[in-house]
């Protein structure tokens, strides 16, 4: 693996090229591209694809990406206009793609703006909060997260965050008559830090988890846009998007193993199922 640097007016964007480089008349390289993790957590899924020269980035002020504008936020056609922008550096686009959770927005957006930059896009469990025929009780379960946040600190934040992903169906009535669940029943520290910029918790990314996708320009393009879901995650939210994004495109959402980390190993917690998502994944990719 080396590392390298794209720099743009931006953002100064660190990228990773695993396995060999791009030969004429071979495969395209694999773009793998997540949010807000970034090029670390694909470390395992990049491993099952030695022959394959496959791209990891950190997203614009994430990880060793450092923001140059003065902003903070987030939003899918920022991202997807730093993934243009790094798909043109490489010189050996269209390219393949895996995108997960937020990246998985992003990919959307730039199949959108950009449609001949990918050839194949498999954008696994996107958390297109818009599309859920709930979407308003969906954003008010978002908008808890990151008061719990504002209000406890991580701690608080991510306990609720989970209690959120791991709610099976829609959000009725049962899940807000809750209690706010104890930080320290799902092993998050009680104590607070006083920082408020997490990427997940706080409301930087929500114009993320709030974008509507276009589909009638994502079927239109000359992109194959496959949408995934993990088998463990039918009825959660990003289930639940995904099923319903698929359903918008005129398609079923293609089933993956695990759930929604399931191209993770045991390095990054909640482990998923790394060898058998990679099968699954070349299995889409080589029928396409």
């Amino acid at each position: 693996m080396t590392t390298q640097m794209l720099e743009t007016p931006e953002a100064d964007l660190a990228y990773d090229v695993h396995g060999p480089p791009p030969t004429a008349g071979g495969r395209p390289p694999l773009v793998m591209i997540g949010q807000p993790m970034a090029a670390a957590g694909f470390r395992a899924l990049a491993s099952h694809f030695p022959e394959r020269t496959v791209i990891t980035y950190d997203p614009r002020g994430l990880g060793r990406s450092v923001r140059k504008d003065g902003r903070a936020d987030q939003t899918p056609e920022t991202q997807a206009g730093d993934v243009h922008a790094l798909i043109e550096a490489l010189g050996a686009g269209p390219v393949e793609m895996f995108a997960s959770s937020g990246g998985a927005v992003t990919a959307l957006a730039l199949v959108t703006a950009y449609p001949k930059d990918v050839t194949t896009l498999v954008a696994h469990e996107p958390p297109l909060i818009p599309v859920l025929p709930d979407a308003e009780a969906a954003e008010r379960a978002r908008a808890g997260i990151t008061q719990a946040y504002e209000a406890g600190g991580w701690g608080a934040g991510m306990a609720a965050f989970i209690a959120m992903t791991s709610w099976q169906g829609e959000f009725t009535d049962d899940y807000f008559a809750q209690p706010a669940p104890d930080s320290a029943a799902f092993g998050m520290p009680a104590e607070d830090d006083g920082s408020r910029d997490d990427p997940l918790l706080s409301d930087r990314a929500w114009a993320i988890s709030g974008y509507r996708p276009d589909a009638g320009a994502l079927i239109a393009a000359p992109t194959r846009v496959v949408i995934a879901v993990g088998e463990e995650s039918i009825d959660t939210i990003t289930g639940r998007t995904s099923v319903a994004a698929a359903g918008l495109l005129g398609q079923e959402a293609t089933v993956f193993p695990s759930h929604h980390g399931g191209f993770l190993d045991g390095e990054f917690g909640y482990a998923g199922q790394p060898e058998a998502f990679a099968r699954k994944l070349r299995e889409v990719l080589d029928t396409g």
